[in-house]
């Protein structure tokens, strides 16, 4: 794990910023990756095993233009509490569909209304944000309450 308080920079490319302050960049794979620090934690959210980063990192199976499995909400769970002092990254190929769609839960998981958290990634981090209506149904469904404030 990182140390304590490596987070992401405001307004740095890809980065989606929670309504609780926790930061989280989204990417695409297929773009090189965008100047600054590396992330201290990845997960990728792809068809098979994505290619090895210099960072800890895991793999979500989740085909391209499809949902993910059952393991989904433990890993995004993961992705959520470590933001709170880490670099962490979200990404797939292109960074729009899946990786939406992971911001979108996420923002649920930190609190946005899952009936709004679509509409607020495609806001704060790409206008292009979850591609198919089955990702926006899987965002509306994820399940996810706040946790305690």
């Amino acid at each position: 794990m990182g140390n304590a308080h490596e987070t992401w920079e405001s307004g740095a490319a890809g980065v989606l910023t929670l309504p609780s302050g926790r930061m989280i960049r989204g990417r695409g794979l297929r773009h090189p990756l965008p100047p600054g620090p590396e992330p201290t934690y990845g997960l990728y959210l792809l068809g098979k095993p994505p290619p090895a980063q210099p960072w800890e990192s895991a793999w979500l199976k989740w085909p391209d233009f499809w949902l993910p499995g059952a393991d989904a909400p433990a890993a995004l769970r993961t992705v959520w509490e470590r933001a709170a002092g880490e670099r962490v990254e979200v990404a797939c190929g292109g960074g729009r569909g899946r990786t939406g769609t992971a911001l979108a839960c996420l923002a649920v998981l930190d609190g946005v209304p899952a009936h709004e958290a679509v509409a607020f990634v495609r806001r704060n981090y790409d206008r292009r944000a979850v591609e198919t209506p089955w990702q926006k149904r899987y965002v509306a469904r994820c399940g996810f309450t706040p946790p305690p404030q």
